[in-house]
């Protein structure tokens, strides 16, 4: 059987301790699920593995008592409870168990941010760790492949992404099936219950027009008016998306001068197979005219994986003037800013834009191609 290991496991299985909360988010059919399997296999203690989308788990932990926890819980080292958001005020039925039952491990999973974080964030301040799951890394892949099927493989992944499920699909018809139905089936599950949405039109034609929009600044006003909702609408289902790991947003960056657009934002996708289900193009790059955005794309969510997974803390950003100068990329970490120049096929040198080396002297730049692409995305 295919698997990955996660980058994120022994970091996990090392904080995993008594009276912590281990939260492992993460969108939908990133391998949440399996990477628990894995782990289960490898742990010597006890464990009691629930899921909050089975109404028996529901029933069981309903009866907020210590008695209760107690009970459920005694020949138990480990509780794992999937899909933890599923279950009625997860954030208090786990700050009771980790509080009173001493010496349990507790490991709770959900696929969206802003139902299960804002559960059990606030009861569970200081009682939790949380990891995030992406769809599978480049720095996950490396171990596993040379160099030369890594430079293979490339075109692929920019076209069909890295879920885990689609890295098995040998078959380019069953690629481009599995991406269909994971948008039309899974992606915006959590959002529709959530909302209480009956359908999801509006929301689906949301997310394509952003997919057309990838690497451009996106006006909220033009967006509300092309799809004959609100402004506001239209900012919630950003944010609801965003929280469900489906987008992300990059603002743009200034320290001093007014030139600089700071107003709109640019959005992308964490999968590029997502982006390009929605916009029913799986042509390979010798038939498209959307490289550029498939490259930004691509590299900007496997630079968040590898902040994420190498805890790189940095804000992210991108840089423009009005006089169309601009940095696709702006880190600010370390009082230091790093930009980053993306380009598919880039010349041999590059410079930064005159007004980024004026205003930001002191700035590094970068010019990041498909030559040495590799070196921004992989530890070391």
């Amino acid at each position: 059987m295919f698997y990955v290991k996660r980058t994120i496991r022994e970091k996990f299985l090392k904080s995993l301790v008594p009276n912590k909360v281990l939260l492992l988010l993460g969108a939908r059919r990133v391998g949440k699920t399996e990477f628990l399997n894995h782990l289960v296999t490898d742990l010597k203690e006890s464990i009691l593995l629930l899921n909050g989308e089975d109404l028996q788990t529901v029933d069981l932990l309903k009866e907020r008592s210590i008695a209760n926890y107690k009970r459920v819980l005694d020949a138990y080292d480990i509780l794992i409870i999937d899909e933890a958001q599923k279950v009625p005020d997860i954030g208090n039925i786990l700050k009771l168990i980790v509080d009173e039952i001493k010496s349990i491990k507790i490991i709770a999973t959900g696929s969206s941010a802003f139902d299960l974080s804002n559960k059990v964030g606030e009861p569970l301040t200081g009682r939790q760790i949380t990891f995030r799951l992406f769809p599978i890394a480049q720095m996950e892949l490396s171990p596993k492949e040379s160099h030369i099927q890594t430079m293979a493989d490339l075109e692929e992944r920019l076209v069909f992404g890295t879920y885990p499920e689609l890295l098995q699909i040998n078959n380019r018809e069953d690629k481009m099936t599995y991406l269909n139905n994971l948008i039309s089936s899974y992606l915006y599950r959590d959002i529709l219950e959530h909302e209480n949405l009956k359908k999801a039109n509006k929301l689906i034609d949301l997310l394509r027009l952003i997919a057309f929009q990838v690497g451009q600044e996106v006006s909220l006003e033009n967006t509300a008016k092309t799809l004959g909702i609100s402004k506001n609408t239209v900012e919630r289902y950003l944010d609801l998306l965003s929280k469900v790991f489906v987008i992300y947003e990059l603002r743009g960056f200034s320290r001093s001068l007014k030139s600089e657009i700071t107003k709109m934002s640019k959005w992308y996708f964490f999968d590029n197979g997502i982006r390009n289900a929605l916009i029913a193009s799986f042509n390979p790059l010798n038939l498209r005219n959307d490289i550029g955005q498939l490259w930004e794309n691509y590299l900007f969510a496997e630079r968040i994986k590898f902040q994420t997974y190498t805890n790189l803390y940095s804000n992210n950003y991108f840089w423009r003037t009005y006089e169309q100068q601009e940095i696709d990329w702006v880190e600010e970490r370390e009082g230091n800013l790093f930009g980053f120049e993306l380009k598919w096929k880039g010349k041999t040198s590059q410079k930064p834009p005159p007004k980024w080396i004026k205003t930001y002297p002191e700035a590094h730049f970068k010019l990041i191609d498909s030559s040495n692409y590799l070196d921004w995305i992989l530890p070391g």
